[in-house]
């Protein structure tokens, strides 16, 4: 826990207008020369289920959710269930009240709609004796009845936010804008009427809190995204014009924002009736000549097992995008797991050959997935981009000059008409497409696309000789086989020279050191800096290249340290056991800590995990594993 910041914590039921919200609080507050970072929590239900949003202010750099939260908007859950379910459900109309007990600050502010939650249930869930207990500021107001002086209790929303705005002493003017921005006519005006409203009714009240808004700058232009919105823009930017899939959250994000811009790019998208067909569609088109792309969650990832083995078969590049869920099956669609690593390393038949990058946050997102596609297309190879809800969901601000790098419509190791006339063609006229040792040197077999003169060749499933014939000779499926896997040490001396994807932070000369991978980084991060703070001598890596692994890197990081603890969102440990495949003499130098109840690591959470494991005691919170290190 940090002072000098503001986390707010705005929930609801599903339907309720919570993370539009919240989308809107935070913009505001970037607007106003803070710092930002989204926490989103919410049920895999359309409408009804408690659902929050986090919103966290500095005015420094944000990488991570904080510890609990300090101010609380419990609008109460509009489209709770049927009361005869409450054997099953509990009273779902104030779950986004005593649900969110646990995480509010000592000292922090509760405000809460008693225009849906009134004072019997309220007295129901102990709230007077909690807030004694814990010094809460409590504070009823009847949201809905404001609203509904202007119109629809649907502004309840805003007349929450003018009433937070009253209570922390925060400008409006910020959110007047946004009004104006996003409204026009007599919805604009009643939405600035109760604004107002509620911030005149708040600021009458006496809430003696002790809660201290940050107020900042900015030196540039700011934008506010998520991973998703970064995964798409940076697979514009790279020349991707095609896209096809189905729906299946998380993946989902990233599948609107592309099928939205990409039209004005001349690209085309295509929703498809299954995973498979949207792999596959994908596939043909990269074939075709254009970059492609598409993508899925856990289940949908798993139909595209067949269509992936034969991009890696045919050495047709294309990549994908899996944006992981907590399993097996359906499992709990709309919150963040770790869990897929190994199904996504593995998936497909037989030895694979593929490219994965794992990005640990949005900056990441955008240039990683830029990096896939340059991969994918020079080394004809399959790239998959890994993230999950934590990243696909969450909002930070970064400066717009990030996006500035310049578009690359390069469609990779494509040869053209004349170089075609010049290339090596079997006696039959065919294109030898799958050369055993291309001209160059190098393991990448010179590609045609269809239409070009002199580029016949064919394209199978099956292993094939250097025309693409059907051939099951021993010396040639050697020489096959051989040149596409020998693709990922050219990749891996590729990314080690050019493009670096592994972040290091803390003290390079540290005694101990916390391995960490995809979303958890920043929050890694932070714990680190604490850690140091507290006397310990701690920094971290973040390894984003999942394959080819970085072994050098990891290998001489791990050197470094005498103990190594592994930070990861899953049951099994997946990139500690990937790690110790690679680097197997280190398996006596790593342990793990593991979170998997659905909700992300906050940073108290990894101090405590960290401490416990040095001082080898039992950890103080039971909603995290500590698994020591092989041996011990």
């Amino acid at each position: 826990m940090t002072d000098n910041e503001l986390i707010w914590r705005i929930a609801g039921g599903s339907g309720d207008g919570i993370d539009s919200t919240s989308q809107n609080f935070a913009k505001a507050l970037m607007w106003s020369g803070l710092n930002v970072f989204t926490h989103r929590h919410y049920p895999s239900r359309i409408r009804g289920g408690h659902t929050y949003v986090e919103v966290r202010a500095k005015d420094e750099p944000v990488q991570s959710r904080g510890d609990g939260y300090n101010f609380l908007l419990a609008l109460g859950d509009s489209f709770a269930r049927n009361p005869q379910e409450e054997a099953y459900y509990g009273k779902e109309e104030l779950k986004p009240l005593y649900e969110n007990f646990d995480d509010l600050r000592e000292g922090g502010v509760l405000l809460y709609d008693e225009g849906l939650l009134d004072d019997e249930d309220v007295d129901e869930i102990g709230l007077e004796e909690a807030a004694e207990e814990n010094n809460w500021h409590v504070v009823p107001m009847d949201l809905r009845g404001i609203a509904k002086e202007h119109g629809r209790e649907i502004m309840r929303n805003t007349a929450g936010i003018g009433a937070t705005a009253a209570i922390l002493d925060i400008s409006t003017d910020e959110f007047e804008k946004l009004i104006k921005q996003n409204m026009s006519g007599d919805m604009q005006e009643a939405n600035l009427n109760v604004l107002h409203d509620a911030y005149e009714a708040a600021s009458e009240l006496d809430v003696d809190h002790d809660i201290e808004v940050p107020e900042g700058s900015h030196d540039e232009e700011q934008v506010i995204l998520s991973g998703s919105n970064a995964i798409s823009y940076g697979a514009i930017d790279e020349g991707c014009r095609f896209i096809s899939g189905y729906p299946m959250t998380p993946w989902t994000d990233v599948f609107t924002i592309m099928s939205q811009h990409l039209p004005s790019f001349g690209g085309i998208s295509e929703q498809v009736e299954d995973e498979i067909a949207a792999a596959a569609l994908a596939l043909g088109a990269s074939h075709a000549g254009v970059k492609a792309m598409s993508g899925s969650s856990g289940g949908g990832f798993a139909l595209m097992s067949e269509p992936l083995g034969l991009a890696e078969m045919t050495e047709t590049p294309i990549v994908l995008v899996e944006a992981m869920r907590a399993g097996p099956s359906t499992g709990m669609p709309t919150k963040p797991e770790q869990a897929d690593l190994e199904h996504v390393l593995y998936t497909s038949q037989g030895d694979s050959a593929r490219v994965v990058f794992a990005p640990a946050n949005i900056r990441e997102c955008y240039t990683q997935t830029r990096s896939a596609f340059r991969i994918a297309y020079e080394y004809q190879i399959p790239a998959i981009v890994i993230y999950d809800q934590k990243i696909q969901g969450e909002l930070r601000n970064l400066p717009a000059s990030h996006f500035d790098e310049e578009p690359n419509a390069d469609p990779g190791s494509v040869l053209t008409e004349e170089e075609i006339q010049d290339a090596a063609h079997h006696s039959s006229g065919k294109f030898q497409r799958f050369l055993h040792e291309p001209e160059d040197g190098s393991n990448v077999s010179p590609r045609s696309v269809p239409g070009q003169k002199d580029g016949r060749f064919l394209a199978t499933g099956n292993e094939h000789n250097p025309s693409g014939h059907i051939s099951e000779d021993p010396e040639n499926r050697i020489a096959q086989m051989n040149r596409r896997l020998n693709k990922l040490d050219d990749i891996r001396a590729d990314l080690d020279e050019n493009t670096s994807h592994q972040t290091y932070h803390g003290p390079e000369d540290a005694d101990y050191g916390i391995l960490v991978w995809g979303s958890q980084q920043g929050t890694v991060f932070e714990a680190v800096d604490r850690l140091n703070e507290n006397g310990h001598s701690v920094k971290a890596l973040g390894v984003s290249d999942m394959a080819p692994y970085p072994k050098e890197e990891v290998s001489e990081w791990l050197e470094s340290v005498d103990e190594a603890l592994v930070v990861e969102m899953n049951a099994t440990a997946q990139f500690r056991g990937l790690t110790q495949k690679e680097l197997g003499k280190y398996g006596d130098k790593m342990s793990s800590l593991l979170k998997y109840n659905g909700n992300p690591f906050e940073p108290a959470e990894i101090v405590d995990g960290f401490e416990s494991s040095i001082d080898g005691e039992e950890l103080a919170a039971s909603n995290m594993k500590y698994v020591p290190a092989a041996g011990d």
